[in-house]
């Protein structure tokens, strides 16, 4: 009895074995034999390309990059439908494309339609308080499930950064795949940060003050590190706007053939054309124009903390003078409550008198604000590029952003003769460098930002869309 007992033990663990080690191989061959019998166009001259971009109506810059690689494929493809996946679901068609001719001055023909997807909220923050970059990976595979069930294109383009859903959409849903990167879900730095136990927005203070934590999250961070890598390298072109995300990309990803630097496109055709104008038509106001969505990592309570220095350096009348003009569009209610608090934060500071919020404005608002600064402000560690930064310096403010990221790598010049804006870390740095912008001649204020203006013509709009049709040449050869 007690050997026959063994005998079905031992017959039920390997049963248990065999079903963890092949279950996993029954579900893709299911899936692979559903999609193979699901949705496409069955027109064989028409290539379906899918964009997953669940945020598109956000008003950022990666939906800038989003709209204007459609324009893109727009002037090259005739024979293309495009779909995106969204989960906008309070926004139809039109009211999308009214919204980006508005804020993006980028008008789309007919062939673009919309998927909307009902799942988002899996992608969303606020739901993983713990664990948030393996949540939020693994609800973006929800996520683009439900996305593949609803239509299964030819090629596949994400233009967020959902990397775990690669494979699903490659294996499964039998396209090409193609990413546009703008940050990194985890970073060299971040791995960093935590090492050196650091305070910031995604380590906290319990976790960086206690060295057991500290390993905990060490070792979950390497984890998802190495996940990543596996997902990521499954593209078969990759994009990434800018020489920081490149070097991230390359270190964890381990694909640097298929890997291409393609810089956002920035609109400063009408920009760098726009007329100086001078202190007096300015109406002698100094505005310090900050250009973001209200997001967290943008850092906004460093400017606030910046003003409050810069109040303690400049004289009272040169003080009266100045304003601080943030302009960004609000996502959800989470980003309208973090405007609320940045408005508590500026009266509590005592600032509100020299602190203006102008919010999903218009880009004729945007043109006119931009010519009436004098300075640009940005204050995000690890910019991954700073498409704002850029439309700053080509409208000719002088600009002051973080010394790190995108901005110290690939936008701002700081050495003596060629210096076209200025870099900080800490708010007192900014307060005195804005100080020092206030005090400088007419003169002195014009060589800086015509170097800045020369320095921005890479990022243009025409050679985005130039290199981003190059790079995706090959997924629309015949086969």
């Amino acid at each position: 009895m007690l050997s026959d007992s063994v005998a079905i033990i031992k017959l039920t663990l390997l049963c248990l074995v065999l079903c963890a080690l092949f279950l996993p191989l029954i579900i893709i061959v299911f899936l692979k034999v559903k999609f193979a019998k699901s949705y496409r166009i069955n027109n064989k001259n028409i290539i379906t390309i899918g964009i997953f971009h669940p945020y598109c109506s956000a008003g950022g810059g990666g939906e800038r990059v989003l709209w204007a690689g459609i324009q893109a494929l727009q002037s090259k493809y005739k024979n293309v439908q495009i779909y995106i996946y969204t989960g906008d679901l309070d926004a139809d068609r039109d009211k999308i494309l009214n919204n980006v001719e508005k804020l993006f001055n980028i008008k789309l023909e007919d062939n673009v339609n919309f998927i909307y997807l009902f799942q988002r909220k899996w992608v969303e923050t606020k739901n993983y308080p713990y664990f948030t970059l393996l949540g939020q990976s693994l609800g973006s595979l929800w996520l683009g499930y439900e996305a593949l069930t609803l239509l299964q294109p030819d090629i596949f383009i994400d233009t967020m950064g959902y990397a775990f859903t690669y494979p699903l959409f490659k294996y499964i849903g039998g396209c090409k795949i193609a990413s546009y990167t703008h940050y990194p879900t985890i970073s060299k730095d971040m791995l960093r940060h935590v090492y050196r136990r650091v305070i910031v927005h995604n380590n906290r203070q319990v976790i960086a003050r206690n060295p057991f934590l500290t390993a905990a999250k060490m070792m979950y961070y390497k984890m998802f590190a190495f996940l990543y890598g596996i997902v990521g390298r499954t593209a078969d072109i990759i994009m990434v706007n800018s020489s920081w995300t490149e070097d991230h990309i390359n270190s964890i990803w381990k694909c640097p053939l298929r890997t291409h630097r393609i810089y956002p496109p920035c609109d400063i055709e009408k920009l760098v054309n726009l007329p100086l104008i001078n202190d007096e038509e300015k109406g002698d106001i100094i505005r310090i124009i900050s250009i973001g969505q209200f997001r967290p990592e943008k850092n906004h309570p460093l400017m606030l903390r910046a003003m409050y220095e810069l109040r303690s350096i400049v004289d009272e009348n040169t003080w009266q003078k100045i304003r601080l003009i943030l302009i960004g569009s609000t996502r959800n209610n989470d980003d309208e409550i973090r405007v609320k608090d940045m408005k508590d934060l500026s009266k509590h500071l005592a600032l509100d008198k020299n602190v203006e919020f102008q919010l999903n404005i218009s880009y004729a608002e945007l043109l006119n604000a931009l010519q009436q600064g004098t300075i640009g402000l940005h204050t995000m560690w690890n910019e991954h590029f700073g498409i704002s930064i850029v439309e700053c310096m080509a409208a000719g403010l002088i600009m002051v952003a973080h010394a790190s990221g995108g901005p110290k790598a690939d936008i701002i010049e700081t050495q003596t003769g060629s210096r076209n804006g200025f870099l900080a870390n800490e708010a007192e740095e900014y307060a005195q460098i804005i100080a020092c912008i206030i005090k400088m001649t007419t003169n002195e204020k014009d060589i800086i930002r015509n170097a800045a203006r020369s320095s921005v013509n890479r990022f243009s709009t025409e050679h985005f869309e130039k290199e981003f049709i190059r790079t995706l040449e090959p997924l629309f050869r015949s086969e």
